[in-house]
């Protein structure tokens, strides 16, 4: 689920979040304390969860409509009241991580603009997020902004959902990054489908989402590309090294991820020309074929072999 529906308004507000804390060794593993404070404060504990895109109105229709994209995932229109807003966004979900699709003007205010987008990073273990929370204070944030969200599924009751942590309060450019952590209230509720446990104090994505990705031929988000303001990026990057990723700078700028599953790539740009430039999907079996489907200006090629290519065109 997206928070896009309460981004303006909650990176606003005084907001407060419990956390705890706990962690894990691997079995078996030898280690003074030292030696396993050290493995710790470098451990990743955040990963891709999703990501939203506000794309032209022409693209967004299109992948509302499209037949080929209900076959080829696990594909939703839906609203969601969260935090008090609604919104209605165009999901493909795989087994671990997902993308989320608004037009222009689907949002009020400056969200509703073309090329707007956001990214949340989580964890998969109950209280990594306050681990995250101290290693941005360790990283010079002095100040993290917490919030959490909450939903309602149409009786009036708020649920909480997940925790959030953001480098700022300050109010973004045109690129939110957050990182979150799902509470287990949301779980013990049937209305949210999830799953069991796999292990004590999971909070994956992938006890998250559903298995239907296993109808349909994508199975994960392996790459996202996206132009984001220079501002947004700076307190971007404080986000995903306290989440234990190994952040690449590249000589333009460009700031470069990796969490084993997805490659993310952002890159600096202005304000004209921010926006969703790629994304790129494993599928569950490889195909031998090669399918180009046109979804309004955007390109979907599909094969040959197990991976997925969706590229995207800046309005003219």
């Amino acid at each position: 689920m997206s928070i896009r529906g309460t981004l303006r308004v909650a990176v606003g507000l005084a907001m407060t979040a419990t956390i705890a804390l706990t962690g894990a060794f691997e079995a078996g593993a030898q280690t003074s304390p030292a030696d396993g404070a050290e493995t710790r404060a470098s451990e990743q504990l955040l990963h891709y969860n999703h990501a939203y895109a506000v794309v032209d109105r022409e693209t967004a229709d299109a992948i509302e409509n499209s037949d080929y994209l209900r076959e080829f995932a696990n594909f939703e229109v839906r609203t969601t009241t969260g935090g008090g807003l609604t919104w209605t966004g165009r999901y493909l979900y795989g087994a671990e991580t997902y993308i989320e699709f608004f037009g222009e003007g689907d949002l009020p205010g400056a969200d509703a603009l073309y090329g707007a987008s956001g990214l949340g990073v989580s964890t998969e273990h109950a209280g990594d997020l306050a681990t995250v929370t101290d290693r941005l204070r360790d990283l010079g944030i002095e100040e993290p902004a917490p919030y959490r969200q909450t939903r309602d599924f149409g009786d009036g009751v708020r649920v909480p959902w997940f925790d959030t942590i953001r480098t700022t309060s300050d109010l973004y450019d045109a690129f939110d990054a957050w990182s979150m952590e799902y509470l287990p209230e949301y779980f013990a509720d049937p209305r949210g489908n999830t799953g069991p446990e796999s292990y004590p104090g999971d909070v994956s994505a992938a006890r998250y989402l559903s298995d239907d990705y296993q109808d349909h031929q994508l199975r994960d988000v392996t790459q996202l590309h996206l132009g984001v303001p220079e501002r947004d990026l700076a307190t971007t990057v404080p986000l995903l090294e306290a989440g234990g990723y190994d952040v690449e700078t590249r000589g333009n700028g460009t700031v470069v991820v990796n969490d084993g599953t997805t490659t993310i790539r952002l890159d600096p740009v202005p304000l004209d020309e921010v926006g969703l430039r790629g994304l790129q999907f494993s599928l569950n079996d490889a195909t031998g074929t090669r399918h180009v489907e046109e979804i309004g200006r955007s390109t979907l090629t599909v094969g040959p072999g197990a991976r997925a290519v969706w590229t995207f065109d800046a309005p003219e």
